[in-house]
């Protein structure tokens, strides 16, 4: 009896709950209480640029976020997007001081914020842990659909906890792949554009829904084919390329080299057109790494 009340008394009891399921609770907590406020931003901030914004919710949600995660693992570090300056010079520094933390969380709390503003139903919650570097849980929540996609290092990935598989597309002409256009308008826009040319006559068509988490959920889901952008932030990837890994697909930086949390030009594919596709992005000088 007294090893029970002991037990009782100790004040982490609460980190027996699973990285997992934290993730899942902090995601849905915070895709909830975002849709709730969905038509109700007073004020709009911007970052980088004028198309960079940033709004109350989004820095309300990370919060929600870092106090559900810290409850259950107090000693976990966080890389939050509206806890970075803006810029690409700024994520680059605070993922390298954070790399060095065995449990890192990877967030952003309002994944395609210009939807959000404009009441586009299409952003997003992503939230990732990874460990010694290597992302092991990834989950992304979209709100509007109330879809969960959920990923572990070596145990697959689910939505509505269905199993998924990447597509099937064996040749870019049958491909459907999602692009995307950045707030930085000086070095990743013009990259991107060039990319949508070159990929738009050998592609069966082209989506940009404008929240990069989704776009990596959906080649998850086999709904796109693939998904490639210059110009991200490793909150934008980190738990969306564990979602391809399980799901079958493949993810690499624009010239093909393997994932990791530094990546920030990614190609996500469901493998069997990765090569082409990064092949019309090296010919049309499109890479970002040239």
């Amino acid at each position: 009896m007294n090893a029970l009340n002991e037990k009782e008394k100790t004040p982490y009891v609460v980190t027996s709950k699973s990285y997992t399921a934290v993730a899942i609770n902090a995601a849905s907590k915070a895709g909830e209480w975002i849709k709730s406020r969905l038509g109700t931003v007073a004020e709009l901030g911007t970052k980088y640029s004028p198309q960079d914004l940033v709004t109350e919710v989004d820095k309300g949600a990370e919060q929600m976020i870092r106090r559900l995660i810290l409850t259950h693992f107090p000693h976990h570090a966080i890389l939050g997007e509206e806890g970075v300056e803006p810029g690409p010079e700024a994520s680059a520094k605070a993922l390298k001081e954070a790399e060095e933390e065995e449990f890192l969380w990877i967030v952003d709390p309002v994944d395609g914020t210009t939807n959000f503003v404009h009441g586009f139903p299409f952003y997003s919650v992503s939230i990732a842990l990874a460990h010694n570097g290597e992302v092991i849980v990834g989950v992304i929540y979209d709100p509007s659909r109330d879809e969960m996609f959920v990923a572990e290092k070596g145990k697959g990935a689910y939505v509505h906890g269905n199993r998924m598989l990447v597509s099937g597309e064996q040749e870019l002409a049958q491909s459907l792949i999602a692009v995307g256009f950045p707030a930085d308008t000086t070095f990743a826009l013009p990259l991107n554009m060039a990319a949508v040319q070159a990929l738009a006559p050998q592609v069966r068509n082209l989506r940009a829904g404008g929240s990069a988490a989704l776009h990596l959920a959906y080649v998850a889901a086999g709904r796109l084919s693939a998904y490639t952008e210059v110009g991200l932030k490793p909150w934008d990837i980190a738990a969306g390329a564990l979602l391809v890994e399980e799901s079958g697909g493949k993810v690499t930086d624009t010239i093909g080299t393997p994932y990791q949390l530094s990546v920030n030009h990614v190609v996500a594919s469901n493998g069997k057109i990765h090569d082409a596709l990064t092949d019309v992005l090296k010919e049309a000088k499109a890479t970002g790494l040239e």
